[in-house]
């Protein structure tokens, strides 16, 4: 098996600046807890419904109303924490954040600050095919979403949907150490990867279940180096946070606008001001919203409506006992199982369904021709046609059933593309489809030797030509297999064509 390298995190000059400047970037990851009720109330959580049905007495902030915490998103966070390689603490507290929220009736957010849920940890951001650098998670704190203002309904008015309000999420923090915006996209696409794999969060970016908040600075050359040592912030230069992006392109455009912006400022003798901004992907710019608060701003206090949250390690135990195969795992046992290259496992252990569709077809097959079907057939037709494999229209059994003929000798490579094509327009079992409209293979010695002398009598200049150069003899086998429809089994043809010429 190969073995992974890792590699500390580059240094990300940017181009076109005066002078050299390092670009330093941490993400702030919000992923919806998969969960039917929410985390305080037992509405639901469905997405899409009629605004403000979804909606209890306590997301309302009825007078009297009590928060109730919901036992399973804090095991879905738990095993989130377990899944990135990350401590669970023990002990962890709700705290209220006071801010005003024109959409959380509240007037606060119930979140964690001093103590979440979970601790330090890591991702590991694959880069290349066997080459993956390193992210620390500083930590993974739970709390609630808040509802939705709706400003094109009315030229006058605001509306308000509360569904959303009071969703669980969890804000999943990472250290200021990813160093450019190719390295800073592929670190949420591997959160959203493991968290499908874990069933913790659907990873939606479009419906709003996953959204990141990034955190971008730039500084001089070495200064990361000393933070890494130190763990003082102060070296890294004043930061801006772009608030809610919800695509890995526009991640990337952003960051790489953001810090192209910051370094015209800095090499015009100006400062940076620390605030949150918003990215405009029409415009291509990112623009100020508001100016950055820290935590004391907030003024977070204990929430007195929570009791502190105190779980067993046996309980922890349990639920780490229980995770499935996450996708670093699920990857290198392709490559050592079924002898297939980095990329090839990367590509099918990228999303869990199709991970999980592979390996039904290549259970009792043969590993390698399973991949190329599933990637180059299937991918490339799903692809084109803007499937996910939950609605591929051909099965796995069914894709199964073509390589099976193909192994038996029933029908060639050639005949199988046709049956998928049959197969994925019009359904069926793949054997029955061979049998009923005559696609079985010729494996009749007698037969392709009449279809080749057939040829060969009709083409002595040729036959002539290839037993003075062999390599000719491939024109005798496509006119063989023209000859029998494609049906002549292509080994024999080559056989015996080898033969008569000698």
């Amino acid at each position: 098996m190969t073995e992974l390298a890792y590699t500390e995190p580059e240094a990300k000059v940017i181009a076109g600046a005066k002078e050299d400047w390092e670009l330093v970037i941490g993400l702030e990851v919000h992923a919806q807890i998969a969960s039917k009720a929410k985390l305080f109330s037992g509405a639901s959580t469905r997405f899409g419904a009629e605004p403000n049905s979804n909606v209890a007495f306590v997301d309302a902030a009825m007078p009297g109303m009590l928060p109730v915490i919901n036992e399973y998103c804090v095991e879905q966070a738990v095993r989130t924490g377990l899944g990135l390689n990350a401590k669970i603490n023990l002990f962890s507290r709700f705290d209220r954040k006071n801010y005003f929220y024109p959409d959380l009736p509240q007037g606060y957010q119930i979140s964690q600050l001093y103590h979440p849920i979970v601790g330090e940890g890591e991702i590991l951001v694959d880069m290349e095919p066997g080459v993956a650098r390193k992210v620390r998670v500083e930590r993974i704190h739970i709390e609630q979403d808040a509802g939705k203002s709706v400003h094109d309904m009315d030229p006058e008015m605001s509306f308000v949907d509360l569904n959303r309000t009071g969703v669980g999420l969890m804000e999943i923090v990472s250290f200021p150490d990813i160093r450019g915006p190719e390295e800073a996209a592929e670190y949420v696409r591997k959160i959203r990867q493991i968290l499908r794999y874990l069933g913790t969060c659907d990873g939606n970016m479009q419906e709003g279940s996953m959204r990141a908040d990034v955190n971008v600075s730039v500084c001089r050359p070495g200064a990361y180096e000393r933070f890494r040592e130190s763990g003082d912030f102060k070296h890294l230069g004043t930061r801006c946070e772009i608030k809610n992006m919800n695509s890995m392109r526009f991640i990337q455009q952003a960051i790489d606008y953001e810090a192209k912006r910051q370094i015209a400022i800095l090499e015009d003798g100006g400062s940076i001001n620390q605030e949150t901004r918003l990215y405009d992907p029409v415009k291509g710019e990112t623009r100020s919203m508001r100016s950055k608060e820290e935590a004391h701003d907030y003024r977070y206090f204990p929430c007195p409506d929570l009791l502190p949250l105190e779980i067993k390690q046996s309980w922890v135990d349990k639920i780490k006992a229980n995770l499935p195969e996450l996708p670093d795992a699920k990857k290198a046992r392709f490559v050592q199982d079924f002898g297939m290259t980095e990329y090839d496992a990367g590509v099918l252990t990228a999303d869990v369904a199709n991970a999980a569709y592979f390996e039904a077809v290549a259970k009792g097959r043969d590993g390698k021709q399973a991949a190329n079907w599933v990637i180059n057939e299937l991918f490339g037709r799903l692809n084109k046609k803007g499937y996910s494999i939950d609605k591929s229209p051909i099965s796995a059994s069914q894709l199964g059933g073509i390589i099976d003929l193909i192994a038996k000798g029933d029908i060639s490579g050639k005949i199988a593309k046709e049956l998928f094509e049959i197969v994925w327009l019009e359904g069926g079992i793949p054997a029955d489809i061979v049998k009923a409209r005559g696609m079985l293979q010729v494996t009749d010695t007698g037969a392709i030797e009449a279809a080749v002398d057939e040829v060969m009598a009709a083409n002595p200049d040729k036959v002539a030509a290839a037993k003075e150069k062999p390599s000719m003899a491939g024109w005798f086998v496509g006119q063989v297999m023209k000859a029998t429809q494609g049906k002549a089994n292509p080994k024999v043809v080559n056989e015996i064509i080898r033969k008569k010429l000698g």
